[in-house]
């Protein structure tokens, strides 16, 4: 799919029948350097975006980059200790209940009731929001339609697998109509297949009802497919936002990774400097990430310098520039699906042991 065919896709159709661009789209959520600290720890250090109304916006981080503590002030959970943030309009501060009223929450963690059905943990959402008794069992059935869940409703959710428990939380967040849904980490812990299943419900959810989702993912393949923008975060900052495919053209040319056996990186790329090849470079770990116009045109040359200098090379591969490079160009690091911290295998074995 091309990138015209993709903006096609995407695009709010309410907005695009009012002919609405999305430069002039009004604001959704709004934050002005907002920040959220834990003792001597800064989980969110000063960061200003905004999500226009329709967007699906992406946050992209690995595991404690700030993702869910921004969330968490965005959806009135947490406090911020400086800055601002609006969220449909309203100071999350100020006007709590406001905000709580236009928005919907898939947590990163399961928080429906375990000894309900389905449709009891809807029914319930339903009441607490203040969904009149006269529409809601139409809506509850209409959303447990909509996520291939109709024919579970009676049945207790600690029967569900992980991947039903994902579309019931996606039906909950979405039963009081909010105009704004929240999605924090949705697909984490799931297999393949779910996890698609559950992008495309979630393009669904914006196409059929223009509702603002904003995501956070650790997933590269999520955020391409998903979102209109992407801000990549990192230790409590925001590094890049823009749409996907501008992150991956702002690298421009190729980008070739080299590992060294021994020697001094910093000596070959001074070398490729003088040679003038390089576009830029960074350290990925312990291996070499070079910024290049032309790989096959600028390997041979890695060689020849590497061998004048003495330096062994145990691999070396080139490629055009995909989103994990832009991450990886910003932060210094790899971000990949095999990645996990403890908190997140943690909270993995412990949705396996639920559903024993």
């Amino acid at each position: 799919m091309d990138e015209e065919e993709v903006g096609e896709d995407f695009n709010n159709p309410r907005l695009r029948e009012l002919g609405v661009d999305r430069a002039t789209m009004p604001t959704a959520v709004e934050a002005r350097e907002l920040s959220r600290r834990f003792g001597d720890l800064t989980a969110v250090d000063h960061v200003s975006f905004e999500v226009g109304e329709g967007e699906i916006f992406g946050f992209l981080g690995p595991n404690g980059a700030g993702k869910t503590t921004t969330i968490n002030m965005l959806i009135t959970l947490l406090k911020p200790n400086d800055g601002t943030a609006r969220v449909a309009g309203y100071d999350v501060v100020r006007e709590p209940d406001q905000v709580r009223k236009r928005i919907g929450v898939v947590f990163q963690d399961p928080s429906s009731d375990r000894e309900l059905t389905g449709y009891e943990n809807l029914w319930i959402h339903g009441m607490i929001y203040g969904v009149p008794r006269s529409e809601l069992a139409a809506r509850i059935r209409k959303l447990l339609e909509f996520v291939e869940l109709w024919d579970w409703r009676n049945v207790l959710m600690k029967r569900y697998s992980g991947g039903m428990i994902r579309r019931l939380e996606i039906a909950r967040g979405l039963l009081h109509d909010p105009s704004i849904l929240f999605m924090d980490e949705p697909t984490i812990g799931l297999d393949p297949q779910t996890r698609t299943k559950l992008w495309e419900y979630t393009i669904d959810v914006r196409r059929e009802r223009g509702t603002t989702i904003f995501l956070t993912t650790h997933y590269m393949e999520e955020a391409e497919r998903l979102c209109d923008r992407v801000a990549i975060i990192d230790h409590g900052r925001i590094l890049a936002l823009d749409k996907p495919s501008n992150l991956v053209k702002s690298m421009g040319g190729d980008v070739i990774y080299v590992k060294l056996l021994n020697g001094s990186s910093e000596l070959l790329v001074s070398k490729l400097m003088e040679r003038g090849v390089l576009l830029d470079h960074r350290p990925a770990g312990s291996t070499l990430m070079l910024r290049v116009f032309d790989a096959p045109t600028v390997m041979p040359i890695i060689f020849d310098i590497a061998n004048f200098l003495g330096i062994k090379i145990s691999e070396v591969s080139y490629r055009r520039p995909t989103l994990e490079d832009v991450f990886l160009y910003y932060t210094g690091r790899s971000l990949r699906d095999s990645e996990a911290d403890w908190r997140e295998t943690a909270r993995v074995r412990a949705r396996r042991g639920m559903r024993r």
